[in-house]
């Protein structure tokens, strides 16, 4: 039988573990329809903010989930040491959406260390891509580490 501890993550946990990341997976909900994608995110330690680029076609779900400005979830997860050492960083709040013409220099700053989406993987032409901005500045931000002790098994 596994025995597994569970432990909160201190803030410069949570820090240093989001910035050594790159993608997590945000889910959305509106009308009680859930929607969960992969996304690429840049992270800002000082002001505990997200930045991606999230890329949709005009008749994508994505687009409607995103139209709503739904309460949003990021989690962040890795596993270590062949499955003994998990962690997961959960991320609660709304998105924010950044109008180009009102970027600031920090803004830009930031989108430069966000991994790009891939634009090569759409099937639709560049053109008809919508590739949106946004800022996610968390109302709760807490992580957990858990150790598991599988025994001899």
């Amino acid at each position: 039988m596994s025995l597994a501890e569970e432990t909160e993550m201190t803030a410069t946990e949570i820090d240093a573990f989001l910035n050594r990341h790159e993608t997590g997976v945000l889910a959305l909900a509106s009308d009680n329809t859930p929607y969960a994608i992969p996304i690429s995110y840049g992270y800002d330690a000082d002001s505990r903010s997200f930045y991606m680029r999230l890329v949709s076609t005009p008749e994508s779900e994505k687009r409607e989930f995103l139209a709503s400005s739904p309460q949003v979830r990021l989690v962040v997860y890795n596993e270590r040491d062949g499955g003994e050492t998990y962690h997961s960083i959960v991320a609660v709040g709304t998105l924010e959406t950044i109008d180009p013409a009102n970027l600031t220099v920090e803004d830009v700053e930031q989108y430069g260390t966000t991994k790009r989406p891939l634009f090569e993987i759409w099937g639709e032409s560049k053109a008809n891509l919508d590739i949106q901005l946004y800022r996610f500045e968390p109302d709760d931000l807490s992580g957990r580490r858990t150790e598991i002790d599988r025994g001899d098994a």
